[in-house]
């Protein structure tokens, strides 16, 4: 008979003392360091990726975002404030999640395996001049690689979104744009605030607001 009994998680009864506000002043200091950086050394990508999108907007493409695990909801998180909006009420900005369809994601992951569920995708619901926007905080995730890999075989610009190495992202894409960390959830912080800014900038370049 099955046990149904909920086990309790295991705690250390010798467990060192945590300091909550040495944690919270020493992640301030990070967070400081890793914005001001950020800032003082991406713009040129940042400005690429918004001077390729404005063009292909116009002409009636789209955005295509794509990542794992948290990175996966950060795409979906920067490509909905695209379709809806960031502020004030405008027009939509043409773009989606490859990151969304849990359906499409698990039967290509089934039939074809987890490293081509992007490329698998890209291949389908893409076209010539739309952007594609892969997000990985390594740079190495295979499946995001690969589905810039056809983006770009498909006649689309690339942008990745890394952190501090890039990885191998920077094989697949034309403009890369690097958070100087190596932490993957100050990464992926940095990498919404990024993805705000640029919201932000392109619905104003676009003259919806």
């Amino acid at each position: 008979m099955m046990d149904l009994t909920t086990k309790k998680p295991e705690y250390r009864e010798n467990a060192k003392p945590i300091d909550a506000r040495q944690i919270w002043d020493s992640t301030f200091d990070t967070h400081q360091r890793v914005l001001k950086e950020t800032f003082e050394t991406q713009f040129d990508a940042f400005n690429q990726w918004v001077e390729i999108a404005v063009p292909a907007i116009k002409n009636g493409n789209k955005i295509i975002t794509f990542g794992n695990g948290g990175s996966a909801t950060d795409s979906q998180h920067i490509a909905t404030e695209m379709a809806v909006k960031l502020h004030k009420e405008r027009s939509p900005i043409a773009a989606m999640s490859l990151a969304l369809d849990a359906s499409a994601i698990t039967a290509c992951a089934n039939d074809y395996g987890f490293d081509q569920i992007f490329q698998r995708q890209m291949r389908a619901l893409g076209y010539a001049g739309d952007i594609a926007v892969g997000l990985s905080t390594s740079g190495n995730s295979a499946n995001v690689l690969n589905g810039l890999k056809k983006a770009r075989r498909m006649g689309m610009k690339t942008v990745g979104l890394t952190g501090k190495s890039g990885g191998k992202m920077g094989d697949h894409c034309d403009i890369l744009i690097k958070i100087p960390h190596d932490y993957p959830g100050m990464i992926q912080e940095m990498h919404i605030t990024i993805g705000h800014l640029f919201v932000e900038v392109l619905e104003k370049k676009l003259g919806l607001v």
